[in-house]
């Protein structure tokens, strides 16, 4: 069972939803995975979903699952993109990946916001929103 197995915290690695213009001007957005830790991770896997109130309640995404074999140090990798429309909901992103043989594991959240609540993502180079 999950609650036996014991996961050691997670440190140095985030989840965020990053902003870039395409060749038309308009805007298009992505998660990212970022490794700032000075070591690979192996056998990544991201699964996604978002609801309409913070605790699952109301209108719901579909759960969508992505793997990442590695994920090189001080690196990040595009997992999906994202519709502007479920800005306005809580997107969670359960994160589960291996460092040699120990597994570790966490749910990211980013809350609602607009597009005009954004910030610099230094690691992305590009302005979105981190996960909490």
């Amino acid at each position: 069972m999950k609650k036996d197995i014991n996961f050691p915290a997670v440190t140095d690695v985030k989840i965020a939803i990053g902003k870039t213009i395409d060749d038309k001007g308009e805007s298009d957005w992505y998660v990212y995975i970022i490794n700032n830790k000075p070591i690979a991770l192996n056998t990544v896997m991201i699964v996604s979903s978002a609801s309409e109130e913070q605790g699952g309640g109301g209108r719901k995404t579909s759960t969508l699952r992505h793997s990442i074999e590695g994920l090189e140090p001080n690196t990040f990798a595009k997992v999906e993109r994202i519709d502007p429309a479920v800005f306005s909901f809580y997107n969670q992103f359960w994160v589960s990946f291996y460092i040699g043989s120990e597994l570790f594991d966490k749910k990211f959240t980013v809350e609602p916001f607009s597009e005009w609540e954004i910030a610099d993502i230094e690691e992305l180079e590009m302005q979105g929103k981190v996960a909490d």
